[in-house]
């Protein structure tokens, strides 16, 4: 086993390490989301920081980690009487893996003996690992949805609750959790993201000498683990005792009712949604003060939990960046500055490191790579830019609403989700089948169907019944799965020529947030001029497909064949890396197609792939006007698919929902 990586190694992650090191002098802050590109010794610094939490005395024996001084009462190891034997061990740091089972997160039942003997045999998982600990996510977006329900759970109540038919168990589940992302893989649900205390920001420095540091101190560790580990031993014991320290003195220290209303009115004028923020800045102010050696809470010390604790929360859209207006933050505080009498600064180090107020913000405070400037729209008389002849510069999109809901026909296997209807591990019971694998929902009355009329030649004589492997019966549900949106946008002249782009552009906003809550992967083709282009991977981003579209540009002819085989070709590959997902393929277009040689035919013969190859399009008629040729109308008969307007396409339309009903009674 190789050495871990010192904590106090890591160079260049300030903002990071002290968030860290606040969560292990109060675990009650919520942990911390490490937000940032590749490549940013993210993972490094999460997994050195275990090395420097003090041991936990456990109960000796007990799988579950239960503290002796105050044993968990539904212990499934116990009851446990203090004082018993007990032992001491490092705090562990638990990784949950992306592609973890639910049996492998919460545990599993000896089903079989269960229904036989009526006993708990129960397997502890994850979660009863981490108790105590650390339960770090590398990758925390990319988390299966019921596994982030059920970690959400155990986070939210302290204990992780195991469900079978009529059996269940129930264990503490206390950690500190953790998680790092790459928000270019796509955002975390809103719900997630609170569940965080704290969030940092992390980048790779742009200064030559810093990263020449990381460099040598990389290659050092590399070529001798433990001496490097060695040289590095004092400072790390250094910190470990001052987390001790600070452990000790937190209980003595006072949050003042000054800094209390510091802390609503920076809450408050954020407008961060519920309560959980104003708790979270308290607890994380306390262990700031706390770390610098102080008994009391400085106005300091509530700037820079404001800075650790709101930037996630400020989160209304999918499409927002994380940030915080600083200069709003001092003028808040500015205004709630007065203390209470007694709250003087005493303290013989008051720039200790929890103090001296909070480091400045990454210079880029919009997403990171993006322009964070306005974008000039296209002027009344239409005059092109000198980008490229026929060309007209980017304009914004409309305002977005709700859409209706657009599925995929027939039942799939894909990833969950919430689009269409999928066989998925979650939802309601459809009927039974033999499981492939192991058993992870029991179908209970099926199961003992198919046992009852074995009972007399297997010799049952006791209460209980006489159950094989083959008579179990797994549970088929259906439930939702989410889809691959590829948007076929058309950015050509005729779009923009009728000032249609900025009601084209917020539609397809409206259907990106539709996709991100529907967990969908989205994709972005877009054709003009006299060619195609990808403007976006398949990617679970929806915010990077939203940026791709607000960037877009328009003009010059319609070349509709080219971006109906370019998206065709998309899928291609598509379906080989992910074969269980299902696409909907979304053409936004007025229909028109006047690239290239017999570009109507040409348009034809490539929509009817999509129709051969059984695929699910939707056309969205962007035809105005009094005079409509109905070519969208078109194009969707010969991709198998349907047509709707802009109208239409809005959750509370009078059309839309009128067409529906129609469609129905045909």
């Amino acid at each position: 086993m190789s050495t871990p990586f010192p904590f106090t190694a890591v160079v260049g992650q300030d903002d990071l390490r002290l968030a860290l090191l606040l969560n292990a002098v109060s675990p009650a802050v919520g942990g911390v989301l490490v937000r940032g590109e590749k490549g940013t010794a993210k993972s490094t610094a999460v997994r050195a920081l275990s090395a420097l939490l003090p041991p936990v005395d456990v109960v000796a024996g007990c799988r579950f980690s239960c503290d002796p001084a105050a044993p968990d009462p539904s212990c499934p190891d116990g009851p446990h009487h203090p004082p018993g034997a007990f032992e001491s061990r490092p705090a562990r740091m638990v990784e949950l893996p992306v592609g973890a089972s639910e049996d492998r997160l919460v545990g599993a039942l000896d089903i079989e003996r269960a229904l036989a003997e009526g006993v708990k045999a129960f397997e502890p998982g994850l979660l009863a690992d981490a108790h105590r600990g650390i339960l770090y996510v590398d990758e925390v977006n990319l988390l299966h949805d019921h596994l982030v329900d059920l970690l959400l759970d155990a986070a939210a109540m302290g204990a992780s609750y195991v469900e079978r038919e009529g059996v269940s168990v129930r264990h503490a589940a206390r950690f500190l959790l953790v998680g790092t992302m790459n928000p270019e893989e796509g955002e975390l649900r809103p719900q997630l993201l609170d569940r965080f205390g704290l969030t940092v920001e992390v980048a790779a420095s742009r200064e030559p000498d810093l990263r020449v540091e990381v460099v040598r101190r990389r290659l050092a560790y590399d070529d001798d683990p433990a001496g490097f580990a060695a040289r590095w031993a004092d400072e790390e014991a250094a910190v470990r005792h001052r987390i001790v320290a600070a452990r000790e003195l937190l209980p003595s220290v006072r949050l003042g009712d000054g800094a209390l209303r510091q802390i609503a009115a920076t809450c408050a004028a954020f407008e961060v949604d519920g309560m959980r923020a104003d708790i979270v800045m308290a607890r994380t102010a306390t262990a700031l003060a706390a770390w610098a050696g102080r008994t009391v809470v400085l106005a300091e010390d509530v700037r820079q939990a404001a800075l650790l604790a709101l930037p996630h929360r400020r989160r209304r859209n999918p499409f927002d960046a994380p940030g915080l207006d600083e200069d709003r933050l001092d003028e808040t505080l500015a205004e709630f500055s007065g203390q209470d009498e007694d709250e003087r600064d005493d303290d013989p180090d008051p720039d200790g490191p929890g103090g001296g107020g909070g480091r400045p913000a990454p210079e880029d405070g919009g997403p990171r790579g993006g322009d964070t400037g306005a974008r000039p729209e296209a002027g009344e008389d239409g005059e092109p830019q000198a980008a490229g002849a026929g060309e007209q510069s980017p304009v914004r999109a409309a305002e977005p609403f709700r859409t209706k809901v657009l599925s995929v026909p027939g039942i799939g296997e894909g990833a969950a989700g919430r689009r269409s209807r999928a066989r998925t591990e979650h939802g309601r019971t459809t009927g039974a089948r033999r499981p492939r694998g192991a058993l992870t929902k029991l179908h209970l009355t099926a199961t003992v169907r198919a046992a009852a009329p074995h009972q007399r030649a297997r010799g049952r004589s006791g209460p209980g019944l006489v159950v094989r492997r083959d008579d179990l019966r797994q549970a088929a549900r259906e439930g939702r799965e989410g889809n691959l949106v590829l948007f076929v946008v058309d950015a050509s002249g005729s779009m923009a020529a009728r000032q249609r782009m900025s009601a084209v552009k917020g539609a397809v906003l409206s259907l990106l947030l539709d996709a991100y809550q529907r967990r969908d992967k989205v994709g972005l083709v877009t054709f003009r001029g006299s060619a195609a282009d990808v403007a976006l991977p398949p990617t679970s981003s929806v915010d990077a497909a939203a940026a791709r579209l607000e960037s877009l540009p328009t003009g010059g002819r319609t070349p509709l064949a080219a971006g109906l085989l370019k998206a065709h070709d998309v899928l291609r590959v598509e379906r080989l890396r992910d074969p269980a997902r299902r696409a909907l393929v979304v053409v936004v277009t007025d229909g028109r197609a006047t690239g290239g040689p017999e570009p109507v035919a040409l348009a034809g013969r490539a929509a009817r792939l999509f129709a051969a190859d059984g695929i699910a399009s939707v056309v969205v008629d962007c035809e105005s006007g009094p005079v409509r040729l109905g070519l969208a109308g078109q194009l969707a008969g010969e991709l198998g698919g349907t047509a709707v307007t802009l109208d239409e396409l809005r959750a509370d339309s009078i059309a839309g929902l009128v067409k529906d009903v129609q469609r129905r009674a045909a």
